[in-house]
Parts: structure tokens; C-alpha cells; sequence
């Protein structure tokens, strides 16, 4: 599912118009980066957490060619699914 998808899911599933679902989820998803952004968490209960989470810098290979390089240190976002989700995706 692609975000034009999720859109008609959730217009279809509310009864409000694409345009409204479009903007409810585009301030849904602009929320959670911003919380993001400034290194805060987002747990919606029951769906999942979202988090920042640090990258040690490592060593790595180029696979193409072996040469060894350096990876540099990055803050990356992270999600972890809630047990509702992990049993609804397993209970398919």
C-alpha cells in the first residue's frame, strides 16, 4: 500500500473526503517528525513506538571492490511494532 492508497482507506473508512484524509495524515506524519526532529518519542498504544536511535561510526567493506572504509557515526529513526500489531499481523 502507497500513500495515495492509505489516503483512500482512510477517506473510505471515515467518510471524510480525500482531501481531508490527505491532510490528517500528512499532520499526522509531519508531527511525528517534528517529534522526531527534536530527538523526542512517539508512542501511539496498541500500533507502535517510533524513536531516534545512534549509529556507531564502524568499519565497512566495499563489496565490489574490497576496499575497507569507514562508515561515520548517524542518527537514525526506528520502529518498533506494538504487541496488538504483532498479533494482528500474526493472527492473518
Amino acid at each position: 500500500m502507497n500513500k495515495s492508497e492509505l489516503i483512500e482507506s482512510i477517506a473510505n473508512k471515515t467518510g471524510v473526503t480525500r482531501a481531508a484524509a490527505a491532510a490528517s495524515l500528512d499532520a499526522t506524519l509531519g508531527a511525528i517528525t517534528e517529534a522526531l526532529v527534536a530527538g523526542d518519542s512517539v508512542a501511539i498504544l496498541g500500533f507502535g513506538n517510533f524513536k531516534v536511535s545512534e549509529r556507531a561510526a564502524r568499519t565497512g567493506k566495499n563489496p565490489s571492490t574490497g576496499a575497507v572504509l569507514e562508515i561515520a557515526a548517524s542518527t537514525v529513526p526506528k520502529f518498533t511494532p506494538g504487541k496488538a500489531l504483532k498479533d494482528a499481523v500474526n493472527a492473518k
